[in-house]
């Protein structure tokens, strides 16, 4: 008998370390053999969309292809648009020197100003806008603001001497030289919550008079006697930060207003003083979209607004309510012992323009365009 050693176990000893090398062998191939499924699968799927897609009507197919062809030229023409060079809103409306700011305002110097002459181009730039307006959100509900566009000039000839806004006629509102307060009554009742906190910031501002003749923020403005002051917080739609700073908490005020016209060259906010023995010359403001809010400050005596021929009194922490558009006028004929006559002035939009006519507006005569 012969002794053979026995090879099972060294067969053994070995088995565990070939192990892995077999279980990654057969990982990879059924990995290859998914991706080889997943392969066929996309083959099939193409071959499936092509059939499909050589099955169609010829007719949808060039009706697909037209489409297409459209989308293309469409998104390319409106990629390569360039601005027109049209004059701007803000530039028929005022020039001014080094841009147009001083100490935070305009001040105008032309004679292409359109509160002075009628521009030839300001009706063609106000449709422009109209049409940009409405490519981005809708058409819908700009009929009136369509209308006064496209008979601008008509309208501001036509009207009668009493009511004739200088730059643009919204048609079909009602017209009156004066509102209620029930017209904005929100914004009426908070202004006059706020009369002595918009009082007292104005009393800090006065005393800087006695130490300049024009204290730096504000502006004076050409009467045929007397001197009118005013200090804006907002002038045609742009804040002026410096004053807004020295009136903080009449700045906040205005945030709160639910009617106050701020992003277009119409909407203005600013103290206006009156000095003794002043009057202002009878004009025209420059649209009927809003209404003109004076809040009573210091209300001497004989002091006066006449608007359309209809005179009234100021008082003292009450609102006055009147449409711009109309001839009007104002005059402080006052003892010189009484002081100025001082109101807050803001300009509130009229109540019969439409939400979306507003935010039309309000992009048609933003501030730079």
């Amino acid at each position: 008998m012969v002794w053979v050693p026995l090879r099972t176990t060294r067969t053994d000893r070995r088995a565990p370390l070939c192990a892995p090398t077999t279980r990654c062998t057969t990982m990879s191939l059924e990995w290859l053999m998914d991706w080889s499924w997943s392969l066929d699968g996309l083959r099939d799927f193409i071959a499936t969309g092509i059939q499909s897609f050589r099955d169609c009507d010829a007719t949808a197919l060039a009706a697909v292809a037209c489409l297409l062809v459209l989308f293309v030229w469409y998104c390319y023409h409106v990629g390569r648009e360039q601005p027109r060079a049209y004059a701007t809103v803000n530039a028929l409306m005022q020039s001014a020197e080094a841009n147009g700011v001083q100490n935070g305002y305009v001040y105008c110097h032309s004679p292409e100003c359109v509160r002075c002459t009628h521009h030839d181009g300001l009706n063609q730039k106000l449709y422009h806008n109209l049409q940009e307006y409405a490519k981005r959100y809708s058409w819908s509900g700009m009929g009136r603001i369509h209308k006064g566009i496209r008979e601008q000039g008509r309208y501001l000839n036509s009207r009668p001497s009493i009511q004739k806004p200088e730059v643009f006629f919204l048609p079909d509102l009602p017209t009156m030289p004066y509102f209620s307060r029930d017209a904005q009554k929100h914004d009426v009742e908070l202004l006059e919550r706020n009369f002595q906190t918009i009082l007292c910031e104005f009393e800090t501002l006065y005393k800087a008079f006695s130490n300049c003749s024009l204290p730096q923020g504000w502006k004076m403005n050409s009467t045929p006697s007397g001197e009118w002051f005013t200090f804006y917080l907002v002038n045609q739609g742009m804040c002026v930060p410096r004053n807004c700073r020295r009136c903080p908490r009449t700045y906040r005020l205005l945030g709160s207003l639910r009617t106050c016209i701020g992003n277009n060259v119409f909407g203005n906010a600013c103290i206006s003083v009156l000095s003794p023995g002043t009057v202002i010359a009878e004009h025209y403001g420059p649209t009927n979209i809003r209404i003109r809010c004076h809040l009573g400050l210091k209300t001497p005596s004989n002091c006066e607004l006449v608007v359309g021929g209809e005179p009234q009194c100021w008082a003292e922490g009450r609102c006055l309510l009147f449409d711009d558009s109309f001839l009007h006028t104002a005059f402080h004929e006052g003892p010189p012992e009484e002081g100025p006559r001082v109101v807050f002035m803001v300009d509130l939009w009229h109540p019969n323009v439409a939400a979306a006519e507003r935010q039309a507006l309000d992009f048609i005569f933003a501030p730079g365009r």
